[in-house]
């Protein structure tokens, strides 16, 4: 898959340099010199000064279409988006648990936020409840 989405974005490149020299050479004809009639759409500030033909327009538009065609398909695997899933595949994968330098590797990323001093961890305090109230009624 890698080939074919590295195949389209060189195709999707080639057209768009074609069109982009393609639109610079119609803009330097005599003929591309004369005023355009103004257009009732737009507004006068983005009104374009040159006419491309439809060739040139279509050609770009399809460049595009290629490009972003060949960006999506070149795109990485998406991660999933709960950070607990995630986290659990990174414990479960046998390069996430090499420590390979200070702060990096080692399983559970968010493991040292748990972990941390001065965090209160409400189940462990339920349990100590529950056995100091188990002995106090013994």
């Amino acid at each position: 898959m890698a080939i074919a989405a590295t195949t389209i974005n060189i195709l999707g490149i080639v057209f768009l340099s074609h069109a982009v020299y393609s639109a610079y050479e119609h803009s330097l004809l005599p003929s591309s010199s004369l005023p355009t009639p103004p257009s009732s759409i737009l507004p006068h500030i983005i009104d374009p000064k040159i006419n491309l033909p439809l060739d040139i327009t279509l050609e770009t538009l399809f460049s595009v279409f290629l490009l972003c065609v060949g960006v999506v398909l070149s795109s990485p695997e998406l991660k999933p988006i709960q950070w607990n899933v995630w986290a659990g595949r990174l414990e479960r994968s046998k390069e996430a648990r090499v420590v390979k330098e200070v702060g990096v590797g080692g399983g559970n990323p968010y493991a040292v936020l748990e972990e941390r001093p001065g965090f209160l961890d409400i189940r462990g305090r339920r349990k100590e409840f529950a056995g100091w109230v188990r002995e106090g009624e013994r």
